[in-house]
């Protein structure tokens, strides 16, 4: 251990000016305007493994954007640790919410982050956490210290899917064969709180678009007369939670687990402020499915939310107009055993069903993954659990995250292995949000840890 921080120490400012460089570069997969900026970053991604100390790296193709491969195999008899993370990052927007430019890192402290933290989109999730497991790789290689094989499959399209990565998986079995997949995509409890992840929602995301009259209609002449879109489908919205905030689309609750009053009691035990969390929201209450705590509505059951609404004329001033059309992209994170693609089915019947005569009705269905959940005795937490209690003197909690990660179903049912997944993030650090960040402490923090699950693993592999 002594010497992990010896060597992070004498490299903290390279590790931070690498990473400062990788988060110049505006790897915005939803967008093609950004498509050379993709491809740069994974050129990034592959020149960084090779000087990390793999020995083989290449960029494999996909009908998207590549999936960035590197390995070292230093005994086909030691155990495989295979590396998944993503170069790809979320649009800024909106950009004028930022308090510095998304793709012009800088580090300041903040109340979370005494030591400073790095501000970018792409920080914390997941080039930061990503970029942990190289900086690992280098101290291994480096020191002659790493102690089984391992493999890194870092993608392009997370952001936006991975629509492509499943058929790389299927396509690969034998390149990708591991003993146990490690991931750095969520977070944990606090700095001085470790938790590792085992739980992770699935995710079913869906466009609707409804269209009422054949044109813009003056709403003088047509108001009363004629169905708003804009107005029938925020009632449509609005009905699918009752009155304690449960989802209304039929069988939608079929296949959820309800967790024993045991475990509730021993997920209730991580530490939780209701005031700090309101605080820091800047809300005067919380709200969600009635009978459940804010980290179980956050966790342990499913949600349906709106993520973005537009229709008609937004623009500056004034214009009274019934628009022709009005559009909606709604997300529902599904809890294990909900099936994603069954959830669509349901809610595409149920909508269309409520949609009222005088409007079409349209459901596009974009993405979605299955949820997931851990087994705690599995060698590979138990490898985490060691490393955690090794790097921060604390015997980490086991926590399930609001999140979804949809490939990591996938790569079970594919390559039939555990996923286990160390995160150093923080619920402050502003995924997806303006001024994304992470903490400089943490991404230190989980470069020192990595080696040690490495060590941990292989020897509770023998």
């Amino acid at each position: 251990m002594n010497q992990i921080q010896s060597y992070i120490s004498e490299h903290k400012s390279r590790f931070l000016n690498e990473l400062i460089e990788l988060l110049k570069i505006p790897s915005i997969s939803a967008d093609s305007a950004f498509k050379n900026d993709v491809l740069k970053t994974a050129e990034t991604v592959k020149t960084s493994l090779e000087k990390a100390g793999c020995s083989k790296v290449e960029i494999c193709e996909t009908a998207g954007y590549p999936i960035v491969y590197g390995e070292k195999i230093i005994d086909k008899n030691l155990p495989t640790i295979l590396v998944y993370g993503h170069y790809d990052v979320q649009p800024p927007d909106p950009i004028e919410l930022w308090d510095s430019p998304p793709f012009e890192p800088v580090i300041k402290p903040t109340d979370k982050h005494p030591d400073g933290a790095i501000f970018a989109r792409g920080a914390c999730d997941d080039k930061g956490q990503m970029y942990m497991h190289v900086k690992a790789m280098e101290f291994m290689t480096a020191t002659n210290q790493l102690p089984c094989n391992v493999k890194f499959m870092i993608e392009g399209e997370e952001e936006v899917g991975s629509a492509n990565l499943a058929t790389f998986v299927k396509n690969n079995h034998d390149k990708l064969k591991n003993d146990v997949i490690l991931i750095s995509d969520t977070g944990m409890i606090a700095n001085d709180v470790p938790s590792i992840t085992t739980g992770l929602r699935g995710l079913s995301y869906v466009e609707v678009e409804l269209t009422g009259p054949n044109r813009d209609l003056h709403s003088g002449l047509y108001g009363g007369a004629v169905a708003n879109p804009i107005n029938v489908l925020t009632k449509m919205i609005a009905s699918l939670h009752d009155e304690n905030n449960r989802i209304t689309i039929p069988g939608f609750y079929d296949k959820v687990e309800e967790l024993s009053q045991a475990e509730r009691k021993e997920m209730a035990k991580a530490p939780f402020s209701l005031e700090s969390y309101q605080k820091a929201l800047d809300i005067e209450a919380v709200y969600g499915e009635k009978g459940y705590s804010t980290n179980e509505r956050n966790s342990i059951r499913p949600t349906l939310d709106v993520n973005g609404i537009w229709g008609g004329y937004i623009g500056e001033g004034a214009k009274t107009v019934i628009p022709s059309k009005a559009y909606a992209k709604i997300s529902m994170r599904l809890v294990p055993h909900q099936d994603w693609e069954e959830i669509t089915q349901r809610f595409k019947t149920h909508f269309e069903s409520i949609a009222p005569k005088g409007v079409n009705i349209k459901v596009n269905p974009h993405h979605g993954g299955q949820g997931y959940v851990t087994p705690i005795d599995s060698i590979g937490y138990q490898a985490a659990s060691k490393a955690y209690k090794e790097a921060f003197g604390k015997t980490p909690i086991p926590q399930r995250s609001g999140g979804s990660i949809p490939i990591v179903a996938l790569f079970e049912k594919e390559l039939k292995s555990k996923t286990i997944l160390m995160g150093f993030g923080l619920d402050s650090d502003a995924i997806h949000s303006p001024n994304e960040h992470f903490g400089v402490w943490n991404y230190l923090k989980g470069i020192g840890t990595i080696p040690l699950f490495y060590k941990h693993f292989t020897a509770l592999s023998k």
